[in-house]
């Protein structure tokens, strides 16, 4: 899904927060710097309109992480 897509079902549903999650194929949940680089991206366009992102969840196998919680956004 891109951020377009994310910003727009936001403001659809009216949410004044998100959380956006996605899955490792690897198993692997440690956040790449794609998904950082992404998750910082979505960050700045919701900011724009006033909707917070409280966190980018990956989810593998072994676990998951969460891109904001780990200090990272």
């Amino acid at each position: 899904m891109s951020i377009g897509r994310v910003v727009e079902c936001a403001l659809q549903q009216n949410a004044s927060a998100v959380v956006v999650s996605h899955n490792h194929l690897s198993g692997n949940p440690e956040p790449s710097l794609g998904d950082i680089s992404l998750t910082r991206a979505l960050h700045a366009v919701l900011k724009l309109v006033d909707i917070r992102l409280l966190d980018h969840v990956v989810v593998g196998v072994e676990g998951y992480a969460g891109i904001a919680e780990c200090g990272l956004v």
